[in-house]
């Protein structure tokens, strides 16, 4: 893409009632626009990142045997009821509405009771188990306070899978699994490094549900690592009791502060048995079917990567889930350099590399700066003293390293080895 094609444009302020890192440097790079308290759009941009992280995830969930589906928004009344969740008094994050028959309806903050609803037509015997379908998709959750930017919304994209199965010995052995592809997903987008899975509170179905937590001071949690064996406990469960039960009852613990940006669960029947989701075992007896459940914020992630992999110039974009590969930079009055540039963005996209070309009418300092702020893992500034200096300067956005590279090697330089 040109960069004189994109309608948004970058700013130098963010709005002055926006508070958080993620979303003051999304917002002035021309990723979101922020609607509302708690709102936000994604503009091209920030589209284009969000489907990347999405295709990770679809990647990672189908690897393991998930299946995508698009599970309506509006939700019936009924089936919330029969789980004790419409009430207002027990679940204060509705956003509801009503047909036009004075029908109420709900638009979902979760999907456990519609899933339970719309695998009632497909699962009747243990043949049909284990199964599991999952959602990415827009939701809804009506916050007292929206803060932290993308980080907690009223509406916001996300990947949610539910499994059913057996028992509870098919349900672990998903479960582990899980654990896998959750850790494959956050080295994709990467902050793996930063991220530990986290024992956290089971409720009343699990003695353990399990969170992924990455280290950030923007973080609204507390977790206790213990770096040799790298086991985190979230504060909420923290005692010596469980400490005891992990096996690190003498460990050494570092508090910090963390973004929880995933989390699975053991429901056990909490959600089939008042769906009545049951199925016929091989002796012919009726069981209720064994759940789970396996989150992941997909704007809650941008917003996670966007405060952890960010510097005082702007974002650095991790190269698998960056709008663009390349951020092409010309600039000064020689039009035959102007030229040779742009013959280069366009031999890099026949070459299938994704390239921004900045081929607006501005100056060094400014398209310099738009590029430390948009934050694509590389920079090549193609100008008479880069020529000068050996070829195209070619900067990695994340470490600054520069070198120069001929122009005719370019291409080469990013495709080989």
């Amino acid at each position: 893409m040109k960069q004189s094609q994109l309608f948004t444009k970058t700013r130098k302020e963010a709005p002055a009632d926006e508070v958080s890192k993620n979303a003051q440097l999304l917002i002035r790079a021309g990723y979101i626009h922020k609607t509302m308290a708690g709102v936000y759009s994604l503009l091209p941009l920030g589209v284009k990142v969000s489907e990347k992280i999405a295709y990770i995830i679809r990647e990672e969930m189908n690897a393991i045997g998930g299946q995508e589906t698009q599970s309506a928004a509006l939700q019936k009344k009924e089936i919330w009821e029969a789980t004790n969740r419409w009430s207002d008094k027990v679940t204060d994050n509705w956003f509801k509405t009503e047909l036009k028959n004075g029908t109420e309806l709900g638009l979902a903050f979760t999907h456990e009771e519609a899933t339970v609803d719309m695998m009632q037509g497909y699962i009747s015997s243990y043949k049909d188990l284990p199964a599991y379908p999952y959602d990415i998709r827009t939701m809804f959750r009506n916050e007292k306070r929206a803060k932290s930017g993308l980080m907690r919304g009223r509406e916001f994209f996300w990947k949610a899978l539910y499994s059913f199965s057996e028992n509870k010995e098919q349900h672990d052995e998903f479960y582990e699994k899980s654990k896998i592809a959750y850790a494959n997903v956050f080295n994709r987008v990467g902050i793996g490094h930063l991220t530990y899975l986290t024992f956290a509170s089971g409720g009343s179905f699990a003695k353990y549900s399990h969170e992924f937590q990455t280290i950030s001071e923007a973080g609204e949690d507390i977790i206790y690592l213990d770096e040799k064996s790298g086991t985190a406990i979230n504060k909420e469960v923290f005692n010596d009791e469980v400490k005891k039960d992990l096996g690190l009852k003498d460990a050494e613990f570092t508090e910090l502060k963390t973004i929880e940006t995933g989390n699975i669960f053991d429901l056990g029947t909490k959600f089939s048995e008042p769906g009545n989701l049951k199925f016929k075992d091989e002796d012919g007896n009726e069981q209720f079917v064994h759940m789970g459940s396996y989150g992941i914020g997909i704007s809650r992630l941008i917003g996670a990567i966007a405060e952890v992999l960010s510097d005082d110039k702007g974002l650095i974009w991790p190269e698998e889930i960056a709008p663009f590969t390349i951020h092409l930079v010309t600039f000064g009055k020689n039009e035959n350099i102007f030229r040779d540039a742009e013959s280069l963005y366009h031999d890099l996209k026949n070459a299938g590399i994704d390239v921004l070309f900045d081929d607006r009418d501005a100056g060094p300092g400014q398209k310099l700066a738009d590029a430390d702020l948009m934050g694509m893992p590389y920079r090549i500034v193609y100008t008479e003293r880069s020529l000068e200096n050996g070829g195209v300067e070619i900067t990695k956005r994340e470490t600054g390293e520069t070198e120069y590279v001929d122009p005719a090697r370019v291409i080469a330089h990013f495709t080989e080895g």
